[in-house]
């Protein structure tokens, strides 16, 4: 069988925030479910024409609003922008916050102090149920997937995540990006 090879998208950091939390930040009258600047890879995701600040001891960063509204609030950054921002998140997949730092985040309305959901996401596949089943692999499933060419590595510890609701992809942050000088549309190899 041919190996998988998948599309590689670098995210920069961003804000999901809650609807209550939007409602602060933006006023009680803002619809972020609704505020589509870009649609994003995956489907149902779009980047907002939102930003908001989030605030460190050490620094203050702005960052993309993507929505649709999640349950609870979570900030996504690098570690480079957590070392500016003089904070230490955890590496954690997404939606996975209990025992997180938190974080304050400034809107034009308001700001919100979050208990928790501050995190540097962990690498990560998306697959189809069709696409992963075709290769052998199952939700959870730890990969490793060889990117890049002047700058080749290897990630190791990447986590699949099948649901029929994804389109093939990784994600990866900047600074994983960067390490392997990856820039426009790139590939990597999923070893099996």
């Amino acid at each position: 069988m041919e190996p998988l090879k998948i599309m590689i998208e670098s995210s920069g950091r961003h804000a999901h925030l809650s609807a209550a939390d939007a409602a602060v930040l933006f006023g009680s009258d803002y619809d972020l479910d609704h505020d589509v600047k870009k649609e994003l890879s995956q489907p149902g995701q779009f980047a907002s024409h939102q930003k908001v600040t989030v605030k460190g001891p050490k620094g203050e960063l702005s960052m993309t609003v993507l929505g649709p509204c999640r349950k609870e609030s979570q900030v996504e950054v690098s570690l480079t922008d957590a070392r500016a921002l003089g904070l230490v998140p955890q590496i954690r997949e997404s939606g996975a916050l209990d025992g997180t730092d938190g974080c304050v985040l400034v809107g034009p309305k308001g700001e919100v102090a979050l208990n928790c959901g501050l995190i540097v996401a962990k690498r990560h596949i998306h697959l189809t149920p069709e696409t992963a089943e075709r290769h052998g692999i199952k939700d959870k499933d730890i990969l490793k997937v060889r990117v890049g060419e002047e700058r080749a590595l290897i990630f190791d510890q990447v986590v699949a995540r099948v649901n029929p609701t994804y389109a093939d992809a990784m994600h990866i942050d900047y600074d994983e990006a960067n390490a392997a000088k990856l820039t426009g549309t790139t590939y990597g190899v999923v070893l099996l």
